[in-house]
């Protein structure tokens, strides 16, 4: 087991107003100890626009050798084409056959999604059929990533619609292509599956909590961010990331039931919107390595 670590955390939130540059991210992770990064691809870091080219992607991929990173995943930005509007399906496609190619020019082993709309942003009389249509387009995006032999992964959390546990199964098995699968985020799973946080309709917890959704997943989940939480949300959109300690995720509980998830081969450590992120990138890793035993 690999870990890298999510350069979002260095844009937003604390970081918005002085983003650190893609290139003394990397640097910072490399003299941290990671074994690699996943990558945004959301401004400043790797965009389709800055990188338009495969020749200007080697760039990235030769600053990554020079560090002797890997890569665990990219970020591509799809905020402006919403999967669930009937109307973006071609516009859709055509926009994450651009990643994909990000990725294969990378060597970025997955491809995150989400949902794109707002939880509530759906009516109740079309919310079927609005699922029915993400995942008809998803067994699509999934044929394409597939041809490049990049695997897509979708990231449920509350800040996007179909957030309770059996929509995520249920859209799972829609989907139905086996280069689909789950991106299983351990605070995103503890405010959908304990808090029942920003659902439709009535909300939908789990006894058992995050372990118990791992096993809900078990055999759909093809990638791995961890990070503690407190249960509560950040900015009243997402999920709050903590400092692993500072929550309320029992790790050490988990950790086997973490390392038992077959074919994964990376777990990134997500310090989304959390200050001081720069300064626990070593006692983070540290952490997981002690999970990792």
């Amino acid at each position: 087991m690999r870990v890298s670590f999510g350069s979002w955390a260095f844009l937003y939130g604390p970081y918005s107003s002085q983003p650190v540059p893609l290139d003394d991210v990397c640097s910072r992770l490399a003299e941290a100890g990671y074994d690699g990064v996943e990558i945004c691809g959301f401004p400043p870091h790797l965009t389709l626009e800055r990188y338009a080219t495969a020749s200007s992607r080697k760039h990235v991929q030769r600053l990554l050798d020079d560090l002797g990173l890997g890569i665990s995943g990219y970020v591509p930005d799809l905020t402006m084409m919403n999967p669930t509007v009937e109307g973006n399906r071609k516009k859709y496609l055509d926009l994450l056959r651009r990643h994909v190619e990000v990725c294969a020019d990378l060597g970025s082993p997955t491809l995150r999604v989400d949902t794109g709309a707002a939880p509530g942003s759906i009516p109740e009389s079309e919310y079927a059929d609005t699922a029915d249509r993400l995942a008809s387009l998803w067994r699509d995006a999934a044929e394409a990533a597939a041809e490049a032999r990049v695997r897509m992964v979708w990231e449920f959390e509350p800040g996007f619609a179909f957030n309770k546990p059996s929509e995520v199964v249920d859209i799972f098995e829609q989907v139905g292509h086996p280069n689909f699968q789950v991106l299983f985020d351990t605070c995103h799973a503890y405010l959908c599956g304990v808090v029942g946080a920003r659902q439709q309709g009535d909300p939908e917890t789990l006894a058992g909590g995050v372990g118990q959704f791992l096993d809900l997943l078990s055999g759909r989940i093809g990638h791995i961010h961890i990070v503690d939480t407190d249960g509560t949300l950040y900015g009243e959109e997402t999920s709050r990331h903590c400092p692993f300690g500072m929550g309320v995720i029992d790790f050490p509980a988990l950790a086997e039931k973490l390392k038992a998830v077959p074919g994964v081969n990376w777990w990134c450590v997500d310090l989304s919107f959390w200050p001081g992120s720069w300064d626990l990138l070593e006692p983070s890793l540290n952490y997981v390595r002690r999970l990792l035993g």
